[in-house]
């Protein structure tokens, strides 16, 4: 039998746009990567060669500048909103456009007088936002990705599954890491994207802080259960944490003991490490957020 064409899309990735705002001596930044993603009656494309349903990749660029420049960008979720419905009407073709949106965060450098357009690139984390429109119908995901959390204490292991290749001392005291990537699923718009997007980073955070851990799956769902509970806005979050090991330094052919009251040295190990992933979700939500959070 012949080959068969499966799913298919087709987009422009990865354009970055810095829109500024300046409202007299006060300027005002967002600083987007973009990619979009389109699909749909695309057979044709790839079978005949024909290109008529075929909007260009560049064209989606330009409309990504101009989108920027005439509508200003309220949101990383609100902008995604208005490619993806802008989008997915291009063409009769077009049944299905995703935005996905990556935000760099800058904050302010404080300066003398009124000037106030200098900035310093902020720390930890990126923010993201994904828009599908299929048809009339939008989902939007909010969440972050890149957000590196510590505890130097609060943290124990002990008491898994053991057989005849386990080597892993039990612990009950370590240093816990890692890297956050969350996602969440809103049931309804909030009225403020980016007040919504505080407050969920803020709950994820505290509870890492506030939980003492016994696994990196308890603290988790600590952190998922944090953001459900106090946003009824959200249905669905999805986490994946690598487990980012830090061992204590054997300095015993020093003659020195790497431990006490007053701390200690560890060694911090790039790989391989554990990845811990779950979803939490509110009583009754169903689950879509994809399980593999790199392939929305």
């Amino acid at each position: 039998m012949p080959p068969t064409l499966g799913q298919n899309q087709y987009g422009k990735a990865e354009t970055r746009v810095l829109r500024v705002t300046r409202e007299g001596a006060v300027h005002r930044l967002r600083d987007l990567n973009v990619s979009v993603a389109l699909s749909g009656d695309l057979a044709e494309v790839h079978l005949a060669g024909s290109n008529a349903a075929v909007l260009p990749t560049d064209t989606m660029k330009n409309t990504v500048y101009a989108f920027a420049r005439e509508h200003g960008i309220a949101s990383p979720e609100a902008f995604g909103a208005l490619l993806a419905r802008h989008f997915v009407a291009s063409g009769p073709a077009i049944r299905r456009a995703r935005v996905r949106v990556e935000e760099y965060a800058w904050e302010r450098v404080p300066t003398t007088g009124e000037k106030a357009h200098s900035f310093v690139r902020a720390g930890n984390g990126t923010r993201t936002a994904q828009v599908t429109c299929d048809g009339g119908e939008c989902e939007t995901l909010s969440g972050l990705t890149g957000v590196t959390l510590l505890n130097t204490t609060d943290s124990e292991f002990r008491g898994y599954l053991k057989d005849r290749f386990t080597t892993l001392p039990e612990t009950g005291d370590r240093v816990l890491a890692t890297d956050v990537t969350a996602v969440w699923r809103h049931a309804a718009e909030p009225a403020d994207w980016d007040g919504s997007h505080a407050v969920a980073r803020g709950h994820l955070l505290a509870a890492f802080a506030g939980t003492y851990s016994r696994s990196l799956q308890q603290t988790l769902f600590a952190m998922g259960s944090a953001v459900i509970d106090n946003l009824p806005g959200i249905d669905e979050i999805r986490l994946s944490l690598p487990n980012k090991h830090h061992f204590l330094v054997d300095l015993e052919p020093f003659g020195m003991r790497n431990e006490g009251p007053d701390g200690a040295v560890y060694i911090a190990a790039d790989r391989p490490y554990g990845l811990i992933e779950a979803t939490v979700l509110r009583e009754g939500a169903e689950a879509r957020i994809p399980v593999d959070l790199t392939n929305t």
